[in-house]
């Protein structure tokens, strides 16, 4: 069924894309749903958008990025992945993110890009022009556990934000993902 034919549009649970690679949300952080305008202005300007993650946070950075793999899980059709994004000027890492992506949804070639891990999401979407539409669900404020700010560099405790937003790909909801970001 794709979304324009269903009543609701398929949503990006939070806490089922953080039990991927964690027992428990809290293992990974104190998330609380924050309205755009209660963001701190580079939060808002990195988060607050229909955009890719990818371009936003090069543009922000001035700086490309590389996507650092830290871990999968698979099944059938399903492929998801623990990452980092780090800019290439200084390799300083500038985004965590959880993706889950349906592949079926997918060519063959951009699946096989996406699945080498050496290249971020939404360059392999935007290079192979495939049709897509970043939908922001939430923005949310995120008190880092441990494992949160080794990968991003910060101290247990810290706040930084992000967000979860769905990727349609040619009118399918392919790809479920959290990011979030230091500014």
């Amino acid at each position: 069924m794709t979304s324009e034919i269903a009543n609701l549009p398929p949503s990006v649970d939070l806490h089922a894309l953080i039990a991927l690679f964690y027992d428990r949300s809290e293992d990974l952080g104190a998330f609380t749903q924050q309205p755009a305008e209660a963001l701190p202005p580079a939060y808002q300007q990195l988060l607050a958008h229909h955009a890719h993650m990818t371009v936003t946070v090069e543009r922000f950075h001035n700086s490309l990025v590389d996507v650092h793999v830290h871990r999968t899980d698979t099944d059938e059709n399903r492929y998801a992945r623990e990452i980092t994004l780090a800019r290439q000027s200084d390799g300083e890492v500038v985004q965590y993110g959880i993706v889950r992506l349906n592949h079926e949804y997918l060519e063959p070639q951009v699946w096989k890009e996406i699945a080498s891990e050496e290249i971020p999401l939404g360059r392999v979407l935007i290079q192979h022009n495939v049709l897509r539409e970043v939908v922001l669900e939430k923005l949310w404020r995120v008190q880092c556990a441990p494992p949160l700010a080794r990968f991003l560099n910060v101290s247990p405790g810290d706040i930084v934000y992000g967000r979860t937003a769905m990727i349609f790909c040619n009118k399918e909801p392919a790809i479920e993902l959290l990011e979030i970001v230091v500014a």
